[in-house]
């Protein structure tokens, strides 16, 4: 049974993408602030309380988890926050917690864990990402700049460590079929979806994605942002 880090993995699309692959049989160790009573209801999966923006610590992190759980063989980098904001008004502090934890906390997670695929000479990291990355979004300008960071970190990655037997990629998730949209306005909901010809994703379309990069199948791929949008940005 293969071992994979995922972080955010108690809510969301991050408990998404754990049930997915604890389903295809593989052991995950979730991280993130706070459990969940469905992450924890998961056979074959162990949560660990930590808090990304403390990125000083992910090294003593990852050496913990690597003295229970080894070999690692797979890291997917799902923690993410996204302040909604202008950003001639925004607080820097804002700004800084934004590209912590989506960027920062996402290559020094990707450091350490690699380290040790390095030495196995197989490994996969899948970092989420957002199709604001290239679309843009009014109000999420350091959001998307976090994003498009994490995607350009991606392709420079799979080029180091490709020699070395490891596939590093992103899935940037569109808007998807979550209770956040069941709240939107109708109006303001039947603009979203109509921008997507097969409707909006779901949570476990995404996960499908990461569960692909994971597999066999994905040998081959790297460097690649594999788009999950209900064709938005066609």
């Amino acid at each position: 049974m293969k071992n994979v880090i995922v972080t955010g993995a108690a809510r969301g699309l991050g408990l998404a993408i754990s049930e997915r692959l604890v389903a295809d049989g593989y052991y995950i160790i979730g991280i993130g602030r706070r459990p969940s009573t469905e992450f924890d209801a998961l056979k074959n999966a162990h949560f660990v309380i930590y808090d990304l923006q403390d990125v000083a610590g992910i090294a003593g992190l990852v050496r913990d988890i690597r003295k229970t759980h080894k070999p690692l063989y797979g890291l997917v980098n799902n923690a993410g926050i996204g302040l909604d904001g202008v950003l001639a008004t925004m607080h820097s502090t804002d700004i800084s917690k934004v590209l912590i934890v989506n960027l920062e906390a996402a290559v020094t997670m990707t450091k350490y864990v690699s380290r040790t695929m390095l030495g196995g000479g197989e490994g996969r990291i899948v970092n989420i990402s957002s199709i604001i990355a290239s679309t843009g979004f009014s109000g999420l300008s350091v959001y998307a700049a976090s994003k498009a960071g994490l995607e350009g970190f991606t392709r420079s990655l799979s080029r180091e460590v490709g020699k070395a037997g490891l596939c590093v990629n992103c899935v940037a998730p569109g808007y998807m079929e979550t209770d956040m949209t069941t709240g939107l306005e109708s109006d303001k909901l039947a603009s979203v979806r109509r921008r997507a010809p097969l409707g909006l994703p779901t949570t476990q379309d995404a996960a499908g994605a990461v569960a692909y990069l994971l597999s066999p199948d994905g040998a081959r791929v790297t460097g690649t942002v594999v788009t999950v949008d209900g064709g938005t940005t066609a």
